[in-house]
């Protein structure tokens, strides 16, 4: 891996480095390790997001697992200046907070304690077989990590933790645990924030940095990042083959997020993306090996996504909906079966539900009148109008499939 951003502190010293104006949205990429030969550095996402509750310990040890080549992480600092992982602003989506601090569930997180942290249930929002689990300190993903599968650590909203580049510097620099992954390049920092992360590039220069943003800036622009980041990130839904190519030419590898279906990892590796970060990687890494990512899947799987229907997308009868296909040889009970998408919303299958093989159903998120071949949740719009991701799980908690749109 190329490291480039020493540059940056001479242009720093000099005060000869303008930052441009158009960085808001910077994206997340990896560059550190390398995958098989042909196959994309795989990064899973807040640990392993699908399928255990993110940024915890249970994820960081689910994309161990997987084989994938690191677990990303997101690193804030409480309001008494420790450094814990969780992605949101807020406790109020994945955290028991309305239970536990009644009216501070819009609060800032950094605006909680450590030890108020440390009371909050971060688990059982994705199911009650996490309950407990706690929000991490952030030696706890270098405690997790090995040689084999290392840690993506991304500053998230240093705005709101002011000081933070300097605490993972020093954790990085301090930390046995820390110490052993850098040496073994196995950790590298990403973040959105530009400023953030030439701060960090000037005091720890000799560690991986990736810029993220939601789409690829101009060649200019790009080329100026080069001198403090060693890859670019972006979503990979925006990508093309000229963006691509544009973050090459500038000498950078490029990554993207949140890949989470087969057909979208094959569609990012024809474009010539180095890295991906998906919230499945044990899946992803199983069709990489040539396995099949589901196995014992029964032949169910997820069709379609209608995400943006004509008119209103939670109408009756008509909203937004999902297709389960049964492409197996066999009658299927789909009872109990749900589908839960990025952001953790869920619909359910209700009884009495069997595919035939070949048969169709629609599971809709608004209300409606249940068919044999349509079912509808009764509640507000679920799915993501920009696309989404959905998993498919069985009544017992079997991961069936994944779909991207």
């Amino acid at each position: 891996m190329k490291h480039t951003r020493v540059r940056v502190l001479a242009a720093l010293a000099a005060g000869t480095f303008a930052l441009t104006s158009a960085s808001p949205a910077l994206a997340a990429a990896d560059d550190a390790g390398t995958g098989e030969p042909d196959q994309p550095v795989m990064i899973g996402h807040r640990g392993a997001a699908g399928t255990a509750p993110e940024n915890t310990v249970a994820a960081f040890k689910d994309g161990r697992a997987s084989g994938a080549d690191f677990f990303e992480i997101d690193v804030q600092l409480s309001a008494d200046g420790v450094p814990f992982l969780f992605h949101d602003s807020t406790p109020k989506r994945t955290t028991d907070v309305a239970e536990v601090f009644p009216g501070r569930e819009d609060d800032p997180i950094t605006s909680f304690t450590w030890d108020e942290l440390q009371q909050l249930d971060a688990g059982s929002y994705f199911g009650r077989k996490f309950a407990g689990e706690k929000i991490p300190h952030l030696r706890d993903a270098a405690r997790i990590a090995t040689v084999n599968t290392g840690v993506y650590v991304e500053i998230k909203s240093p705005v709101n933790s002011p000081g933070i580049e300097a605490v993972v510097a020093d954790a990085l620099h301090s930390e046995p645990a820390w110490q052993e992954l850098v040496a073994a390049e196995k950790v590298e920092v990403i973040g959105f924030d530009a400023a953030s992360n030439i701060r960090f590039a000037a005091l720890a220069p000799e560690i991986p940095l990736q810029q993220l943003a939601g789409t690829i800036p101009s060649a200019a622009e790009i080329e100026a990042m080069s001198a403090y980041v060693d890859s670019f990130g972006t979503n990979y839904r925006a990508l093309d083959q000229a963006g691509v190519d544009r973050v090459h030419d500038a000498g950078l590898e490029i990554g993207v997020y949140t890949v989470n279906a087969v057909s979208a990892l094959e569609h990012v590796m024809d474009l010539g993306v180095e890295r991906v970060t998906g919230d499945f990687p044990i899946q992803l890494e199983r069709h990489l090996d040539g396995l099949d990512p589901f196995p014992g899947g029964r032949g169910v799987r997820i069709l379609e996504s209608n995400n943006d229907v004509p008119g209103s997308d939670t109408q009756d009868e008509h909203g937004e909906h999902l297709v389960l296909v049964n492409d197996g040889p066999a009658a299927v009970d789909v009872s109990g079966y749900y589908v839960r998408d990025a952001a953790n919303n869920i619909l359910n299958v209700g009884d009495g539900y069997v595919l035939q093989p070949g048969a169709t159903l629609r599971v809709y998120s608004a209300s409606g009148t249940n068919s044999e071949d349509a079912y509808y949740n009764g509640g507000g719009a679920v799915l993501n109008n920009g696309g989404d991701s959905l998993g498919l799980w069985s009544a017992q908690g079997k991961l069936l499939d994944t779909f991207a749109n």
